[in-house]
């Protein structure tokens, strides 16, 4: 068989064996209280319900009038407690909406509409309405994804099923549970962009390919949506590397997979796209891995969005005292969190709890100029460059050897003998750079306010 990759990347501890085994159980959080932030991705919304009101399960609870304005919806029936801010993923505080649930399990679900008779106005208005975002992680808004701009023709739907992040599941558990789901929802995805499918699998879940492939003749897509086994390694989920892996297309610096004729998607966003249109639910609920040999029993579950961690514990997961790390997310790309007391959200796709032994805690050496940083960039850059400009102060010079361009996988640390962190380095030089973009486009609108 041949397998597809890209240069560069690494080869983690996959540690996958804790959890793949594990079936996705849906619970529900001991408080049946759940902690909804007011935005999770796309533009900032503002709440529509206010503290003491009643709500159900799928109703709009918070919204925006622009086109990148996502919706959130309850996740529960119950009452608003309260609007407050709260710790959520990267340890930063945000607008909350916390529902305390009842048993009288109402819903506000949409109606079932069919994908492939509907107007595309339509069926991108009920992607819209559902609340949908990329649930690998970025959060990015499924209904401007799959509105491209006219001038971008999109030749296939990728189907990110790689999942290389150590100690993830819930992908694998999902197209191994839900297949018939998955291939429904890549075929809406087709159907609305008049594309090819392509599902991207790494070759450590290379078992699944023949059910996938039944499933595929099963629902009659046999001659439209393929299965491309690529190679084990890290970060082959990154969206450039599955495609310059399953298509041999490098997409340049600054432009996105539309631009090579691409709209890839999340195995669980198109699960959930397939149930906004057959059971007109929004996105409410998701899976999730709970891993690392900090826990006793590893899992993959789902529960409601807004579930707080520390609300599973000890029902569902149980603490061990060596227990050092709790990343939101997996080792490599996810948020150290101060604690446990924070909300699953539409893009959490896992939190790992890491003894001692598992992080490896290093101070940080001199640079030593090994150049290892570079030999395994996935996007080519040069991390030691980047980092003695930041060092010295010099965001601009740091910029233009590709700090924006990083896409903070995390390799380059992993490798790195001095134990420099890298990454951290760079969100804080991203998080500079954006801050001067910002100030040099408000004095460029007061200048133009001026000039009237």
């Amino acid at each position: 068989m041949k397998l597809h990759t890209f240069k560069g990347g690494i080869h983690p501890k996959e540690m996958k064996e804790l959890s793949n085994k594990c079936p996705i159980t849906p619970v529900f959080p001991s408080s049946k209280t759940v902690t909804i932030p007011v935005t999770m991705g796309g533009a900032p919304n503002t709440p529509v319900v206010k503290a003491g009101d009643l709500v159900a399960k799928g109703q709009i609870i918070a919204t925006g009038d622009k086109f990148m304005n996502c919706p959130v919806h309850s996740s529960v029936s119950g009452k608003v407690k309260k609007l407050q801010n709260c710790l959520v993923t990267g340890n930063q505080e945000v607008p909350c909406i916390i529902i305390e649930a009842d048993d009288e399990n109402r819903t506000q679900f949409m109606e079932p509409i069919d994908p492939f008779t509907s107007d595309f106005n339509v069926a991108i208005a009920r992607i819209k309405d559902a609340g949908i975002v990329g649930m690998g992680g970025a959060s990015f808004p499924a209904h401007v994804k799959l509105n491209p701009p006219v001038d971008k023709k999109i030749e296939y739907v990728l189907i990110n099923a790689a999942e290389c992040e150590p100690y993830l599941t819930c992908d694998e558990r999902t197209l191994q549970e839900n297949t018939n789901k998955v291939i429904d929802g890549i075929a809406i995805c087709m159907h609305l962009v008049g594309a090819l499918g392509i599902i991207a699998l790494e070759e450590n879940k290379a078992y699944l390919k023949n059910q996938i492939l039944d499933e595929i003749i099963k629902q009659g897509y046999e001659d439209c949506i393929s299965v491309c086994v690529v190679k084990t390694k890290y970060p082959q989920g990154s969206e450039k590397f599955i495609v310059s892996s399953c298509l041999g297309i490098e997409i340049p610096s600054a432009k996105l997979p539309a631009d090579a004729g691409c709209i890839i998607s999340n195995v669980g966003t198109v699960c959930a796209i397939s149930d906004a249109f057959r059971l007109g639910m929004p996105l409410i609920e998701r899976a999730l891995t709970i891993s690392g040999f900090g826990v006793e029993k590893p899992c993959n579950i789902r529960v409601p969005v807004g579930t707080l961690i520390s609300d599973l514990i000890p029902d569902v997961i149980q603490m061990k005292e060596e227990t050092v790390k709790v990343i939101s997310g997996g080792p490599m790309m996810g948020f150290a969190m101060s604690g446990t007391n924070f909300p699953v959200a539409k893009g959490t796709s896992g939190v790992t709890f890491l003894t001692k032994k598992e992080t490896q805690l290093f101070e940080e050496e001199q640079c030593i100029s090994c150049g290892s940083c570079v030999s395994i960039c996935a996007m080519r850059l040069n991390p030691v460059l980047m980092i003695r400009e930041m060092k010295s102060g010099n965001y601009d010079k740091a910029k233009r050897y590709g700090l924006m361009d990083c896409i903070e996988c995390g390799c380059c640390a992993y490798s790195c003998p001095a134990h420099i962190k890298i990454v951290q380095r760079v969100r804080l030089g991203k998080g500079v750079i954006r801050q001067k973009m910002a100030e040099q486009r408000a004095k460029e609108q007061a200048a133009a306010n001026n000039a009237k």
